[in-house]
């Protein structure tokens, strides 16, 4: 189209060379990157740029007059592109792009050592000096076109046609393209885009993108200025961040409302450039991308399609600059936004500061900007969570030496207990289990319950007040009117059902249709794949008890004394550390199994691909890290048997039975040393590979000499090029750690107090960990835009219910906490008293209680005596030996009542709470409700001000006409 701001009007810019025509009778032309501004500009393609650079030009193009009578002709790019240059009087033709390359000339397009382009150094500089405010590598080469987007394209790849039919679409959809080849890779080729005002400010207003309207300074803003100003001579908040050092973020006192063309003159332009950010122009850019089309049809179209079949490499849009400076920020200030990202978020000298949302927001977008924000309201909530659970350590801690359970069990020097396993064991004393009765303390005191009711209304708390949190964010960031756009279809769905159709009911469009029948099959064979996973999950942990049953015979008779004497310690920690690496091992099946389930079900929209895959990951991780800890909670030694009717597994060995003690302490173990190597194990992997990833690329561009040796001439696409892409699923890995470590933190906490507060230390870390990769080592993702967290509140909600049901199935059954009760109340020496002194006296004769006694002689094994063992059964010598008495139905009764009673309890306030909670702030609402009238009330006084100038200005006045 003539005269298309996309099309050909580059060629107007100022340039090196105005014309090829000087470019041919230039004959010392050497190949370097300062003979390709107008070439590229002109939309030349790099083959005949290589030839035009390596041979004669006047050998390669010839001239052909053609008729002036228009500025370009568009033909299609297989055949010769033609174009006008110098005001239509000289037409040349070139040759179109072809699927073979000369790799010899591409390579003379490489600067191998920066000493010998002393050229290159100045060009970079006069850009620089051009615009100081944005790197010359962020520019076009007529150094003031900004780049909002780079695609990125082998030029080996076959899909040349549809790359070429991609990009003249996107010129004639207003955008501007210029090509530019790589630095470290010869066959690496980058598509540098535009997007000017006019094609801004038409996307803008179809995607309802809401900018600044008018300052409106009110009353109220100025007493708050005025507030602030006063505040700001008192001393700062080390846990604030600096605003002086964070200029972006001052408060503008703006109101916002959606673009529109015809109001323009409504909003707040002072600068085009800068009116919309770089992350607004990356998000409109990729708009056009996703809607452009590449072949003739109705699913031809979009750059996931393209990168999906090999059409292009990468898209992404370019970091603003480098993230580190030669001169301290607090003298120099910031060079872009991600160096003020690196220095005032990603350090981990900034690991006690608040993090800056509306920064990460405005750089990386909305979604991303909620995940740090859930992130750091998490981190925050689980401090009062984990001084709740330190205290009721240090409780345990403090009074370990004091506890009467304890002090029975260290003193039992007279008590034989019966043998642990059926060979090479022998009976031992009960005072030999002292330390294990201390540590056991630490986790299974008086604290434990209310620790658990503390933790189950935490979960509560921070999920309701989330939601206000969330509100909050989105009234600031212009959220709360955003809905989401009609989604398109994914290619896979199209491709299936192409010849089923029906009309979408929102759209009225035809379009491809799954029927119920087919969805249903399918879901079907995924909650089959899903149930055969688990069952791995059980049979892997299955293997890990027959592992016990066996490790435990061979400590026992282990010859070291110090294993013999600690054989349950040894039996526990070898056993969790193989169940580790059976989880880590498992894991990666786990995440090619639930890929290809979810393809198999053929999702509609991206979103409920999304939305599938992360649910069967959760499942499938859950039930993994989360099988075994069940089983130490719930089955360890509740089916062992008795001594001498013992039950054993294929015959063999012996079930594993709990400590006098009780089982709490192997659940503790079990969820501690799990906890800590998966959080260094996932913090490894999201930072130590990525960094090993990059120094592995950067060693082969310099085995390849192929490398500047300043850093600084490198173009930022080069740059981010050789950076690691973003996970392909997105956020869902970084949700996924924290939501499966929300489990841990809540639905056993009962067993394991110190849980909120490695989860406190490990988020700290987590933050600056995930800041330091967003910056510094991934690509920059598209910032999209996101209202809530997604899928994974719900899978948060569903789990504060699991966690009330869990903590208390582990305090009446995994604890003694529920035995010492009904003892110290009904067989105790308090159970006649009123106000029993609990629980020093009361709990006095509880261990010889809880052991039942057993006659060795009638295993006929040459042992005579007596021997304990932990149970309620009746001794050898009663009318009905080894019968369970009546403190077991005690026991029992008093267990499922305090179930019930706890359940109820607990769902109880939490109903409650969640009820006292609004889900939004009621002065964000008056708050809403009050810029709604004001904006309206300024797009009115707008109007019609705007009404009155153009009268002034056309002479005409209407005395009796309104307004």
């Amino acid at each position: 189209p003539r005269g298309h701001p996309g099309t050909w009007n580059s060629l107007s810019q100022p340039c090196m060379h105005t014309s090829i025509s000087q470019i041919i009778k230039d004959k010392t032309l050497k190949p370097s990157r300062r003979s390709l501004p107008c070439l590229a500009q002109s939309q030349t393609h790099p083959q005949n740029l290589n030839r035009t650079l390596s041979l004669h030009p006047a050998d390669q193009i010839q001239s052909k007059p053609v008729s002036a009578g228009s500025s370009t002709v568009n033909v299609p790019c297989k055949k010769a592109l033609v174009f006008v240059i110098g005001g239509g009087k000289d037409v040349y033709i070139e040759e179109a792009e072809h699927t073979t390359y000369d790799s010899r000339t591409d390579q003379s397009l490489l600067i191998q050592k920066t000493p010998n382009h002393p050229k290159l150094e100045a060009r970079t500089e006069s850009l620089q000096e051009n615009n100081s405010s944005v790197p010359s590598s962020l520019l076009f080469r007529d150094g003031k076109k900004r780049i909002d987007y780079i695609l990125v394209y082998k030029k080996s790849s076959l899909q040349v046609e549809k790359r070429c039919t991609f990009e003249r679409n996107l010129r004639a959809e207003g955008l501007m393209l210029e090509k530019e080849p790589s630095l470290t890779n010869g066959d690496i080729m980058f598509v540098k885009i535009h997007a000017p005002w006019e094609t801004l400010c038409k996307y803008a207003e179809q995607m309802n993108i809401r900018m600044p309207f008018r300052n409106l300074m009110s009353d109220g803003a100025k007493c708050q200025r005025h507030i602030r100003q006063l505040k700001s001579w008192l001393p700062k908040n080390p846990m604030k961040l600096d605003k002086e050092a964070l200029p972006d973020l001052e408060e503008t006192d703006c109101y916002t409302a959606p673009f529109c063309q015809a109001r323009m003159h409504h909003f707040t332009i002072n600068n085009k450039e800068t009116f919309f950010s770089n992350s607004t122009r990356s998000r409109i850019v990729h708009h056009v991308l996703q809607r452009t089309k590449y072949e003739d049809g109705k699913s031809k179209m979009g750059i996931n399609r393209l990168l999906g079949n090999g059409t292009y490499e990468a898209a992404f849009p370019p970091h603003e600059g480098s993230y580190k400076s030669r001169h301290p920020i607090k003298t120099h200030g910031a060079q872009n936004h991600r160096h003020l990202l690196y220095e005032r978020w990603a350090r981990w000298g900034m690991w006690y500061k608040y993090q800056p949302l509306d920064l990460i927001r405005r750089y990386f977008g909305e979604k991303i900007g909620l995940y740090f924000a859930w992130l750091g309201w998490y981190t925050g909530m689980l401090i009062p969570a984990a001084l709740v659970g330190l205290f009721v350590f240090l409780y345990g801690l403090f009074t370990m030496d004091s506890s009467q359970v304890s002090r029975e069990i260290c003193d039992a020097n007279d008590t034989i207990m019966c043998p642990m396993c059926e060979k090479n064991c022998s009976s031992w004393k009960l005072s030999d289990s002292c330390v294990y009765a201390k540590v056991t303390h630490l986790f299974d005191n008086g604290g434990t319950v209310f620790f658990a009711i503390f933790m189950a209304i935490w979960a509560t708390v921070f999920l309701e007040f989330w939601k206000r949190r969330r509100a909050e964010l989105t009234y600031d960031w212009d959220l709360i009117d955003w809905e989401e756009e009609e989604e398109e279809l994914r290619p896979q769905f199209e491709a299936k059902y192409s010849k089923m159709e029906r009309v979408n009911p929102i759209s009225g469009k035809p379009e491809p249709f799954q029927p119920f029948t087919d969805k249903l099959s399918r879901l079907m064979v995924s909650v089959s794949g899903i149930f055969f996973m688990i069952s791995l999950v059980l049979t892997a942990v299955f293997a890990v008890v027959v592992f016990r049953l066996v490790a435990m015979e061979q400590f026992v008779s282990f010859e070291w004394e110090f294993v013999k004497k600690n054989w349950q310690f040894a039996t526990s920690g070898t056993g969790v550390c193989i169940n580790f690496v059976i989880i880590m091992s498992l894991n990666v099946v786990y995440e090619k199994v639930a890929y290809l389930l979810t393809n198999l079900e053929h999702p509609r929209t991206e979103s409920e691909w999304e939305n599938s895959f992360a649910l069967k990951m959760f499942l499938f991780q859950f039930v993994n890290l989360n099988s075994s800890i069940f089983y130490i909670a719930f089955f360890l030694g509740r089916f062992a048997g008795r001594p001498g009717k013992y039950n054993k597994l294929f015959q063999r060995w012996r079930l594993e039975e709990c400590h006098p003690s009780g089982c709490l302490i192997d659940l503790c173990m079990q969820m501690g040393i799990i906890m800590v190597l998966k959080q260094f194990w996932n913090n490894f992997m999201e930072l130590g590979y990525p960094l090993l990833q990059n120094w592995w690329s950067r060693r082969k561009i310099k085995k390849g000499g192929q490398c500047l040796e300043h850093k600084v001439l490198l173009p930022q696409w080069d740059k981010d090029w050789n950076l690691q892409p973003m996970n392909a699923h997105g956020l869902m890995d970084e949700y996924l750690e924290m939501v499966l470590q929300f489990g841990f933190t809540t639905i056993f906490v009962a067993a394991f107090p110190l849980a909120p507060l490695l989860a406190l230390l490990n988020n700290i870390i987590e933050i600056r960990l995930d800041a330091y990769k967003f910056v510094t080592q991934w690509r920059r993702p598209m910032p999209a835009r996101a209202t809530d967290i997604g899928i994974w509140y719900g899978i948060l909600e569903g789990i504060g219910v699991l966690a009330v049901i869990t903590n208390a199935f582990v305090i009446a059954i995994t604890s003694d906490y529920i035995p010492r009760f009904v003892y110290a109340f009904k067989y105790g020496p308090c159970q006649d008293q009123v106000e029993p002194s609990w629980p020093d006296i009361c709990l006095k004769g509880y261990v010889n209680s809880s052991l039942s006694v057993f006659n060795m002689a009638e295993l006929g094994n040459g042992y005579a005596g007596y021997c304990r063992y932990r149970d309620y059964r009746a001794p050898p010598w009663s009318s009905a030996p080894y019968d369970f008495t009546l403190q077991f139905w005690h026991v029992l009764a008093a267990r499922l009542a305090f179930i019930i009673v706890f359940e109820h309890l607990v769902f109880g306030i939490k109903s409650f709470i969640a009820y006292l909670i609004p889900d939004m702030p009621k002065d964000l609402c008056d708050r809403m409700r009050r810029e709604k009238y004001l904006v309206q009330e300024m797009m009115y006084e707008a109007e019609l001000e705007h009404l009155q100038k153009e009268r002034k200005k056309n002479g005409k006045r209407y005395h009796h006409e309104w307004p």
